[in-house]
């Protein structure tokens, strides 16, 4: 289990997020930007998580990175069939030399965004344990979608002053739901990336982006010390080109707030009695 699937699975557990955090009224009216040019929605919202997360590591040099991807877990999983393992293995390297090849020149070329979409076939045998077929499959109009998502990225948005985290874990409080790494923190904000077609703040939307703010509190983040202040939430449109940012003084109300915490971590405890803080 997950964060995302703790929250989508425990009806419960959904219902005490709406009782605690009051949905904001979202009134943004923006074109599309990057309209999708398949239907491969999963894949190419994958693809750009790499894409993006490659692009704020030459944008701020002082990223700190897990310095691993979620593909190269996959490896491990493509052990018993050694042509897809070999497979793998090609696209996990390629995708490092052509990493390395942007960060020196900042030109993302066709071979990035290929690396992109094919460390994002890998994804699914790590985390759901299908898709063995689609292993390195890529498609030209994907190319071009991802191209228009990252070309549609505003700078602005993700230059950091102080700090910018990639998949930052939350110390302890990530194993209590079973795992969890929100996509980005940028100084005090943490940043959840979707790339929808539809701009809208959904309920489950913002209760993930919520709940890393919950997991920071209990358990602060991987590699920061003294604790790190967090001050906003947000969510990025890739397909608007939109960030949109939320104050959590706006949102989470002090005084019931520690008692949430409360019951939050005794519901993740009977959803995984294994795990004590």
């Amino acid at each position: 289990m997950s964060l995302t699937s703790f929250l989508r699975e425990n009806v419960d557990v959904r219902e005490r997020f709406r009782q605690e955090f009051k949905k904001p009224d979202f009134l943004i009216k923006k074109d599309l930007v990057a309209a999708p040019l398949t239907t491969r929605y999963r894949t190419v919202g994958t693809a750009f998580d790499y894409l993006l997360r490659f692009f704020l590591q030459r944008l701020n040099p002082r990223t700190i990175d897990k310095g691993y991807w979620v593909a190269e877990n996959a490896l491990d999983r493509l052990a018993d069939d050694k042509t897809l393992f070999v497979k793998g293995k090609k696209i996990v390297a390629a995708a490092r030399k052509d990493l390395a090849d942007y960060l020196r020149t900042g030109k993302i070329a066709d071979a990035l965004i290929k690396s992109a979409l094919s460390l994002a076939t890998l994804d699914p045998i790590f985390r759901a344990g299908l898709g063995h077929e689609m292993v390195g499959i890529v498609h030209k109009d994907d190319i071009q979608d991802l191209r228009n998502l990252i070309s549609a990225v505003d700078e602005k948005y993700f230059r950091s002053k102080t700090v910018c985290l990639i998949n930052p874990t939350f110390g302890p409080a990530s194993v209590l739901v079973g795992g969890a790494d929100a996509d980005l923190v940028i100084d005090d904000t943490i940043i959840d990336i979707k790339t929808t077609k539809t701009l809208s703040l959904d309920r489950s939307a913002l209760d993930q982006v919520l709940g890393y703010y919950v997991l920071h509190h209990i358990g602060g983040l991987d590699g920061r010390n003294p604790r790190h202040t967090i001050s906003n939430v947000a969510i990025y449109f890739s397909r608007f080109g939109y960030l949109h940012v939320m104050e959590l003084s706006e949102l989470v109300n002090s005084a019931t707030f520690p008692k949430f915490v409360r019951w939050f971590k005794r519901r993740a405890a009977e959803a995984f009695p294994d795990v004590a803080l």
